[in-house]
């Protein structure tokens, strides 16, 4: 693993959760399915660690809302390469297990396109990922 920082890559991603509890189940199974591994963990608080990247749940004190809104300023969602089209199909079937809804069942998995591959999933605190498979020639 290459944990040498570039100038410009993101260095860490925190987000705050309204349940530390709930966002785990929810985040620790698709960022260790993505390659992430745990990297901090304290009573209010977690990371998973890829490469030089890292992202961050916390429950804070000082929330001032107790469920996210995608459609207002701020983060709409986080977007992660996935290496086949096979593992995005195979996300988007676990996820509901783990916490995760896909979004736009009608269209999956292009609800992004004809030519664009992916799983848009929301969880219970309405956090959106999507999932786009890297490989677009990848017919399985």
């Amino acid at each position: 693993m290459n944990d040498k920082a570039t100038t410009g890559t993101l260095h860490h991603v925190e987000i705050w959760v309204p349940d530390l509890q709930r966002a785990v189940i929810s985040w620790q199974w698709l960022l260790q399915a993505l390659g992430y591994a745990l990297f901090q963990d304290w009573s209010e608080g977690r990371s998973w660690r890829l490469g030089a990247t890292y992202l961050v749940l916390e429950q804070s004190s000082a929330l001032s809302a107790d469920r996210h809104d995608r459609c207002r300023p701020g983060l709409n969602h986080l977007a992660f390469h996935v290496e086949s089209r096979a593992l995005v199909d195979a996300l988007a079937e676990q996820a509901p297990a783990h916490g995760w809804r896909l979004m736009f069942p009608d269209r999956h998995p292009h609800a992004g396109g004809d030519q664009h591959y992916a799983a848009y999933l929301e969880d219970t605190d309405g956090f959106e990922v999507e999932l786009v498979a890297a490989d677009m020639t990848d017919q399985s």
